[in-house]
């Protein structure tokens, strides 16, 4: 199995929608920095994915390490917020199968360094294509009302016609 390095957001999303473990199913182990912790774990206690990655890391799928090139983890901040600097920062030094990012700018800056990205969506994409969810649109519906994900239009439906469920589109 591949490992992968994740920012909070896709931590706390797909715990929001019940599927955090499909993270597991995807790459084995999951790598998050010190950052990620603190603002999944500590900061979020008793909201969506506090407990769930918790519990993942107590049964070692999910492991906190902390990037060694602070002064990257420095220059990424000018950017970029401290968890998606240092998930950046891990995902240069340990060039890991994928990093899990979901905010833009987040993702332009891990294009410029070469790192293979996806995010909360393209995990469900996945998931509808191997089989693992019913539907993505329900999935898609479930993020938006129920774990708060901003998803625009467009995204959503491109995302809905990749996996042919399309067909009700409004336009």
């Amino acid at each position: 199995m591949q490992e992968a390095i994740s920012d909070s957001s896709t931590l706390i999303h797909l715990a929001g929608i019940g599927r955090l473990e499909l993270l597991k199913d995807f790459y084995g182990k999951i790598l998050i920095t010190p950052a990620v912790w603190k603002e999944v774990v500590e900061e979020g206690k008793g909201r969506p994915g506090a407990s769930e990655v918790k519990e993942a890391n107590s049964s070692g799928w999910i492991e906190v390490i902390a990037p060694s090139n602070e002064s990257v983890v420095r220059l990424l901040e000018r950017e970029l917020h401290k968890g998606e600097a240092e998930a950046i920062a891990l995902g240069i030094e340990r060039r890991p199968a994928v990093i899990l990012l979901d905010e833009s700018e987040a993702r332009r800056v891990a294009d410029v360094y070469g790192l293979h990205k996806t995010g909360v969506i393209g995990i469900l994409i996945r998931a509808k294509l191997e089989g693992k969810v019913a539907s993505l649109r329900e999935e898609l519906d479930r993020l938006r009302s129920e774990a708060g994900f901003w998803i625009g239009d467009e995204i959503y439906w491109q995302a809905v016609k990749a996996v042919a469920e399309g067909k009700n589109h409004p336009k």
